[in-house]
């Protein structure tokens, strides 16, 4: 066996430049990160060749003393700890002293910078180790060139030109994302990609995901202890597929990390179909000595101490902020109205069958609008016509149904679009939940039961999950070898089509086993539920049981959405309506 001997320090940077310096996106990474924390106010980014061939970075930060640069590109030399204590508190992106020796390990790097109130700037270059005067206004100016020019089996590793800056300018997006006050620019073999000039969080949010995310997202505040969560995050009908619009902060630092990434996938959960991905940009701030950074040595991934209570609060405060109804579309999202006990309550344990399941809604809402405004105002509600003196509430009173399958309604802002299937969905979805939650979902026996022809399979199913489907309110037996009858359904559920209902639940509780295994898979029986008991399309409805839709949404989580995800309602303003007929022109 070969004797053990210490490394040269080139390779030993080399080595670790496997690590930190990935692709030219981390170099640009690191170098932008070293420019924020100098303070810079500006930052300009010119590359060639997708970083390749050049990355140069110049900000108007503090700079370096001329005594100081030797040790910038020195191995495990910082300005941003000295102790244990500090690396436990470390606020800043970079800390370990080793991104710039790492880079110029593999490329050639010149770094040029004045420090405020020095008489003139100094340049060094990686080669010669030399410091020389050089000419420069302020701040610092770095040069990387020709990366991997001295380990070419690396650059074989390296994409295409497009490619490789496609992954630089998501470095960029995210560098902008975590600091709006900075203003930054993007160039790239000469011409200019992005010029951001400083501005607020909303702003930039805008420029980097569009208009089109900016008016579907739902702008989140929480606090909890020493946890703060603000941000962005997307309604479905934004949703993705991939995950390119998923930008989280810790501290100001762009992070992947799982435990992250699952709390907000649970908080979508109800509201988002599974192939679909959430858009969102979140900011979480905790104390630092709470999450440790030095995890790797690029720097994404994180580690919470209290891990579980990250977790909950993240997922909690998501949820409670989509859950949220009445966002729709209009510039000024809608109040949350809370819906009356009784109105639940009587939905839940009414035993009376109906044929559309739409009338105890209007009674619920006549008998609180009684309570709340006197029993005339109550009668005008129940009326067809919508009392003229009373301010609408946000999702307007009824006009009329198009085609048996959208609701017209007038609201303060203007028209409001609903789709009645997806609605009531959502509304039956919820209250399905709420029933099974509370171990007490009303049933309704049938006079006489329902007797449909069953495949050995469904027979299998019927007999293996008798308790499960007992539980969620409905008795099913056989009827014969070949045959099931359905004695009794959930009371919510009365006015469905039962066979092909009871069907639906076969086919998932065989796909998905023991509905008490999950809440995830508990839900999904649910969501086939709702969708196979909730008002069909091309069902006329009265304009009272219409108003009580619209009630019942506004009451109701989430109801913004269906349970696969698609918008229940949409707004056009009286200003979009002007412009669909030139008015005022």
């Amino acid at each position: 066996m070969p004797a053990i001997k210490p490394l040269p320090d080139l390779l030993i940077s080399q080595i670790a430049a496997g690590e930190v310096v990935e692709r030219p996106a981390s170099v640009l990474k690191e170098l932008l990160e070293n420019s924020l924390d100098a303070g810079a106010r500006e930052v300009q980014v010119q590359m060639a060749e997708g970083g390749v061939k050049l990355i140069r970075i110049a900000d108007d930060g503090c700079g370096i003393a001329p005594d100081d640069l030797p040790l910038a590109l020195a191995r495990h030399a910082t300005s941003k700890i000295a102790t244990l204590e500090d690396l436990e508190h470390v606020t800043s992106f970079g800390f370990r002293g080793e991104a710039l020796a790492s880079i110029a390990a593999v490329a050639q790097v010149a770094l040029t910078s004045r420090a405020r109130g020095a008489a003139h700037a100094y340049r060094i270059d990686s080669a010669s180790g030399r410091v020389a005067p050089a000419a420069l206004g302020g701040g610092t100016v770095v040069e990387v060139r020709d990366l991997y020019f001295n380990t070419p089996a690396r650059r074989k590793f390296l994409k295409s030109e497009a490619t490789e800056f496609a992954h630089c300018e998501e470095v960029f997006r995210r560098a902008a994302l975590a600091r709006p006050d900075v203003a930054l620019q993007l160039a790239h073999n000469g011409r200019v990609a992005a010029r951001l000039a400083a501005s607020s969080l909303t702003r930039r949010v805008g420029e980097i995901l569009g208009g089109e995310f900016r008016d579907q997202a739902r702008e989140i505040e929480a606090a909890a202890g020493i946890l703060r969560l603000s941000g962005y995050a997307a309604l479905p009908a934004y949703s993705r597929a991939a995950r390119d619009a998923q930008f989280f902060f810790v501290n100001g630092r762009f992070v992947r990390d799982k435990l992250l990434a699952h709390a907000v996938r649970a908080a979508y959960a109800d509201i988002l179909h599974g192939s679909r991905h959430p858009a969102f940009v979140l900011f979480l701030e905790l104390d630092p000595y709470g999450v440790d950074v030095n995890v790797h040595p690029a720097k994404i991934e994180v580690r919470f101490r209290d891990s579980r209570g990250v977790h909950q609060f993240v997922f909690h405060a998501l949820q409670r902020a989509l859950a949220q109804p009445g966002a729709g579309r209009s510039t000024s999202p809608l109040p949350f109205v809370t819906a009356p006990s009784e109105s639940l309550n009587d939905a839940l344990l009414s035993p009376r069958q109906r044929p559309l399941a739409m009338e105890e809604p209007v009674q619920a809402y006549v008998a609180a609008a009684a309570r709340a405004f006197g029993e005339p105002l109550a009668d005008q509600l129940a009326a067809p016509g919508a009392p003229e003196e009373a301010k609408a509430p946000p999702l307007g009173y009824a006009l009329a149904q198009l085609h048996g399958v959208y609701i017209l309604a007038q609201n303060d802002a203007g028209l409001v679009l609903v789709d009645m299937h997806a609605a009531h969905e959502r509304i039956l979805y919820e209250k399905l939940k709420r029933a099974l939650a509370e171990d007490a979902p009303a049933v309704q026996p049938l006079l006489i039961p329902v007797v449909f022809a069953a495949s050995s399979a469904e027979m299998a199913t019927a007999a293996e999950h008798e308790p499960d489907l007992q539980r969620m309110g409905f008795d099913v037996r056989p009827a014969g070898p070949a045959e099931l009858a359905v004695r009794a359904v959930p009371a919510l559920l009365a006015g469905a089509d039962t066979a092909g209902l009871v069907r639906a639940l076969l086919a998932d509780l065989a796909t998905v086993g023991d509905s008490r295994a999950g809440a995830e898979q508990r839900n999904e029986l649910l969501a086939t539920l709702a969708c196979h008991g909730a008002v069909r399309a091309r069902r006329t409805l009265t304009i009272p049981e219409m108003n009580a839709l619209l009630r019942e949404m506004e009451a109701t989580e989430r109801a913004d959405q269906c349970n696969h995800g698609r918008p229940t309602w949409t707004q056009l303003s009286l200003a979009e309506l002007d412009r669909l007929f030139l008015r005022g022109r």
